[in-house]
């Protein structure tokens, strides 16, 4: 025989079972209370974020290439007004080697002539201060012989190997003036001459001399123009 307590504590769990409710989906709302806490907890999982792309890529990029470019400018000023300088070949007198025309780098930053030199100097004797481009020859001390003849330049009994002059076959090379070979330069000064030797005036003319160091403005370094030509000068 069965315990009326037990009985009445079965009944009861039937009917609290009966009478909870169901959803939709055929399940308990304790079922789905706990299924919908699940879903919030994903629901509030954050999503890793993207990088926000700048809304103006062309334009970003195109201000940093006028910043490179006004640096670059700048530069190039700086070194043109303290270290370097431009000049313009005028004339014939350095071809071969230069052109009428043609646009050279100078600089005179720990600069001492030498010879073999292209230099490029003022002479207070002609053209107004105006800037000359010629070869150093040779310096103050050193003794230069010239055989107009056989187009031969000794300096201190040595013969220069001068493969950049513009010879001209069975014509005898101008001697400008009457000075008299071999001739010794004064300390402080330089015996220049042209490459096209009977197309320039230089140290054989009395127009201009031996140039005084003081008036040096530079040894060229490159021809920058035509780009055609560009590079050092030998």
């Amino acid at each position: 025989m069965k315990n009326e307590n037990d009985e009445t504590f079965f009944s009861s769990l039937l009917e609290m079972t009966e009478s909870e409710p169901k959803t939709e989906n055929g399940g308990t709302a304790g079922q789905n209370e706990s299924a919908s806490e699940a879903g919030v907890v994903q629901a509030t999982e954050k999503k890793p974020s993207r990088e926000r792309k700048p809304r103006f890529p062309a334009a970003k990029e195109a201000a940093e290439w006028m910043e490179l470019l006004a640096f670059s400018v700048a530069v190039v000023i700086l070194i043109f007004s303290f270290f370097c300088r431009i000049a313009v070949v005028d004339g014939p007198s350095m071809e071969q080697t230069l052109y009428d025309g043609q646009i050279l780098m100078v600089s005179d930053l720990f600069y001492e002539p030498k010879q073999g030199d292209v230099i490029v100097f003022q002479s207070p004797t002609i053209l107004g201060n105006k800037a000359i481009v010629k070869r150093v020859i040779a310096v103050g001390g050193q003794t230069v012989d010239i055989d107009f003849d056989t187009w031969t330049v000794t300096v201190d009994g040595v013969p220069l190997e001068e493969e950049y002059v513009n010879y001209m076959k069975q014509i005898s090379m101008d001697r400008e003036s009457r000075l008299s070979y071999p001739l010794t330069v004064e300390e402080g000064k330089l015996f220049v001459m042209g490459d096209n030797r009977n197309n320039s005036t230089d140290s054989r003319s009395v127009l201009i001399g031996q140039v005084d160091e003081r008036f040096v403005l530079g040894r060229v370094l490159f021809r920058l123009f035509p780009l055609s030509s560009f590079g050092t000068i030998r």
